[in-house]
C-alpha cells in the first residue's frame, strides 16, 4: 500500500467531517481496505498488517491530521517488526494500536476522547444557523440547549440525546454548574456535547466559564459563532444600529448584571455619553433601574427607542417609544414579555422606511400543516418564508402495506401489462423501492407506458432514472383517464395507490374497456396523538389556517379537531379534497389551482390579501 492509497484511505475516512471510524482490514499487498459499518464515534476492533500501519501512519501525519506518533522499542517505526505503539489524534480522535509480537494481523483498539462545541443558535428564526453549526449537530451525541434556542434546530440532530436545561415559564432553568457538569459527564464518557445557546455564545452567554471548565477537564473544544440578537434585532426591525450619519459606534450592554456583584460596574454615565447606538440586553425585568440610571447621568428623556421582542420570528413584535416610556411598556402588565431587545438612538427613527418584515403578505398568520412527517417541509417553508408562523401536526402517516404479497406479485407480473400508472409520490418511492429491495431494477419497466398523476409524482421518478410518459395538464384521476382514452380499450393497466385513496380512476378506465388491476404499495393511516400544544392552539383560536391536502386528512382531522376544525379557514389541494371536506361539514376558503403545493401556497395569499 503506497502513500497515495494510503492518503485515499485517510480522506475517505474524514470526508464530510466524519469524525468516527469503521472497522479495517489492510493487506500489504495494495489492495483497497475494506470499510465495514461506517458509524460516526463507533468505537471497536479491527486488524491490520503492521508495515501497511507504518505508511498509514506517515500518510496521517503527512495529511496533518495527527498530532503525535510514538514507535517502541527499536531506532524507527518504519522498521520495526516487534512490539510497537502508535498513537493517533486525527481532530477529537483517539487510535491506539496494542503492543503486537510479529508480523501477522494484530489486534486493534480504537476509542475516542469526547469533544465540546459551543454553538450559537442565533436570534430564533432556525433558518439563520451557521452550517458549522448544523454539520456539527449532525455529529453529535448530546445537545444541551436553552429556551432560547429554536425547538426546530434540534432537527439537526435527531441521533442526538437532547437536554433542554430550562426555558422561562415552562421548566426549571438549570444552574450554571449543573450544566457544566452534564457536558463534562458526558464529554468525559467519549460523546460529542453540543451546547446549543441562544443568539452568539460569547455575548452576554457566560461561555467563559463553560470554557474554561472544558479545558480543565482536557477535552477538545470549539466555539462556532451565531448571529447575536442586537444585530439581528437592528435587521429585522428595519434599524441599523451604525449609520454614517447618525451612530459610528454602538455599545453592547446587559440590563442583568452578575447578581453577586455588591454594586453596578457599569459606568452610567458613560454611556448617557456614548457617541452612538446602545443596545441593552436581558433589560426587561430590571427596565426601571438602567432606564432611571441613564436619565439620572443627563441621558435625554425623548432619547428614541425600540423595544424588539421575539426577534426574527413570525410573531416578532416592535414598539417604539421614548426613553422615559420604557418601564411602561416593559411592565408586567404590558404583557411585552422577554425575549427583548432595547435599542436606544436615533438610528431607530430610520425603522419606518427600512422595515422590510411588513411587507411580506402572511405576517400575523398562523397556519397549520398537516402533511406526512418527511413531507411538510415543502410546505411549510414557503408559508415561512411569506412571513406566517407555521405549525406541524401530521394528520396522516405513510407507512409499508400490511404485507408485500400482492405488490411482489405485481412486480413479477409487469411484463404482462401495457400501462403502470402512478397516483402519487409516495407510490412512486413504495413501489420503485420495492423492486430494488427484491433484487430488481428498472429493467423490469421495460415496454410499459409509465403515467403520473401530478407534476411531483413525475418527479419523483427521476431518482430511479425513468421518464414520465403521461402527465395530464390537470392533476386528477379523470383527467388520467381521458388522456389516456380510447388506447385503455382491451389494455392491461396497473394503477398504483394508497390503501385509501380513491377508485375513481380505476372506474372511468374500466369504463374506457381497460382491465385494471389496482396495487396498494403503502398504507395512509390516521394519527391518533395530536400534540397537546398544537391542540390547545387551535382551541384557543390562535390557528388562522389549516391547510387539507388529500380525502385522508381531511378525515383524520375531522376526528383529531372535531367541533374546533370551525376555528380554522381551510385551504384545500383539489377540488376532490373539497368534496370532501364540504361533505363533513366544513367550508373551504382557498383551493389550489392547478393542484400543486406552490399553487396552494398562492391561494392562501390570495385569500389574505
Amino acid at each position: 500500500m503506497d502513500q497515495v492509497l494510503a492518503r485515499r484511505t485517510i480522506n475517505f475516512l474524514l470526508r464530510d467531517n466524519v469524525l468516527g471510524l469503521c472497522q479495517i482490514t489492510i493487506t500489504r499487498r495494495n489492495r483497497l481496505p475494506h470499510f465495514a459499518d461506517l458509524r460516526p464515534h463507533a468505537a471497536f476492533s479491527g486488524s491490520i498488517v503492521y508495515p501497511t500501519l507504518v505508511v498509514l501512519a506517515k500518510s496521517f501525519l503527512g495529511a496533518g491530521c495527527i498530532w503525535h506518533i510514538s514507535g517502541g522499542r527499536g531506532s524507527g517505526v518504519e522498521d520495526r517488526v516487534g512490539g510497537i505503539s502508535v498513537f493517533f489524534r486525527p481532530r477529537s480522535m483517539a487510535i491506539y494500536e496494542s503492543s503486537v509480537q510479529s508480523r501477522s494481523a494484530k489486534r486493534t483498539m480504537l476509542f475516542m476522547n469526547g469533544a465540546v462545541y459551543l454553538i450559537g443558535a442565533g436570534p430564533g428564526d432556525p433558518g439563520l444557523l451557521t452550517v458549522r453549526g448544523a454539520e456539527l449537530l449532525a455529529q453529535a451525541d448530546v445537545v444541551l440547549y436553552d429556551g432560547l434556542s429554536n425547538p426546530d434546530l434540534l432537527k439537526h440532530a435527531p441521533q442526538a440525546e437532547q437536554i433542554c436545561v430550562g426555558k422561562h415559564g415552562k421548566s426549571r432553568i438549570w444552574k450554571q454548574n449543573e450544566i457544566i457538569d452534564e457536558i463534562l459527564s458526558h464529554a468525559k464518557a467519549g460523546k460529542i456535547v453540543v451546547r446549543l445557546k441562544g443568539g452568539d455564545p460569547a455575548i452576554f452567554a457566560r461561555t467563559a466559564e463553560e470554557v474554561e471548565a472544558v479545558k480543565a477537564a482536557g477535552l477538545a473544544l470549539e466555539i462556532v459563532p451565531g448571529i447575536t440578537a442586537a444585530l439581528a434585532a437592528g435587521s429585522f426591525a428595519g434599524i441599523p444600529i451604525t449609520h454614517r450619519g447618525l451612530a459610528s459606534a454602538v455599545a453592547l450592554v446587559t440590563g442583568h448584571e452578575e447578581p453577586s456583584k455588591s454594586e453596578s460596574t457599569l459606568d452610567w454615565e458613560a454611556l448617557a455619553r456614548f457617541p452612538g447606538t446602545l443596545v441593552i440586553y436581558m433589560g426587561v425585568t430590571t427596565a426601571e433601574s438602567w432606564t432611571q440610571a441613564l436619565l439620572k447621568a443627563g441621558k435625554a428623556a425623548d432619547t428614541p427607542a425600540a423595544l424588539v421582542r421575539r426577534c426574527s420570528l413570525p410573531d416578532q413584535q416592535t414598539i417604539h417609544c421614548r426613553l422615559d416610556e420604557i418601564t411602561a411598556h416593559l411592565s408586567p402588565a404590558s404583557r411585552f414579555r422577554p425575549p427583548v431587545i432595547v435599542i436606544l438612538g436615533a438610528v431607530t427613527q430610520l425603522a419606518e422606511t427600512m422595515n422590510w418584515i411588513q411587507d411580506r403578505p402572511l405576517l400575523g398568520q398562523t397556519i397549520l400543516v398537516t402533511r406526512p412527517e418527511g413531507q411538510a417541509e415543502a410546505l411549510a417553508k414557503p408559508l415561512q418564508n411569506l412571513g406566517a408562523r407555521v405549525l406541524q401536526q401530521p394528520a396522516i402517516a405513510i407507512e409499508p402495506p400490511t404485507h408485500w404479497q400482492s405488490v411482489d406479485s405485481a412486480i413479477a407480473q409487469l411484463g404482462e401489462y401495457d400501462f403502470l400508472i402512478f397516483c402519487s409520490h409516495n407510490g412512486v418511492k413504495s413501489f420503485l423501492n420495492r423492486i430494488e429491495q427484491r433484487g430488481g431494477d428498472m429493467r423490469s419497466l421495460a415496454g410499459l407506458e409509465i403515467g403520473c398523476v401530478g407534476k411531483k409524482t413525475a418527479a419523483a421518478l427521476r431518482p430511479f432514472h425513468l421518464h414520465c410518459d403521461l402527465l395530464p395538464d390537470t392533476f386528477h384521476s379523470e383527467a388520467m383517464a381521458k388522456h389516456i382514452g380510447p388506447r385503455a380499450n382491451e389494455k392491461r393497466i396497473m394503477v398504483i395507490r394508497a390503501s385509501r385513496g380513491s377508485d375513481e380512476l380505476a372506474t372511468q378506465l374500466k369504463i374506457l374497456g381497460g382491465n385494471v388491476t389496482q396495487v396498494i404499495a403503502y398504507q395512509h393511516s390516521d394519527v391518533a396523538e395530536c400534540d397537546p400544544s398544537i391542540r390547545a392552539a387551535v382551541l384557543m383560536g390562535e390557528v388562522d389556517w389549516v391547510t387539507v391536502t388529500s380525502s385522508a386528512t381531511a378525515e383524520s382531522l375531522h376526528h383529531m379537531f372535531a367541533g374546533s376544525m370551525n376555528k380554522m379557514k381551510i385551504a384545500s389541494l383539489s377540488p376532490v379534497t373539497s368534496k370532501k371536506i364540504s361533505e363533513l361539514g366544513y367550508s373551504v376558503e382557498a383551493e389550489a389551482n392547478p393542484y400543486t403545493i406552490e399553487a396552494l401556497v398562492e391561494a392562501l395569499v390570495d385569500a389574505e390579501t
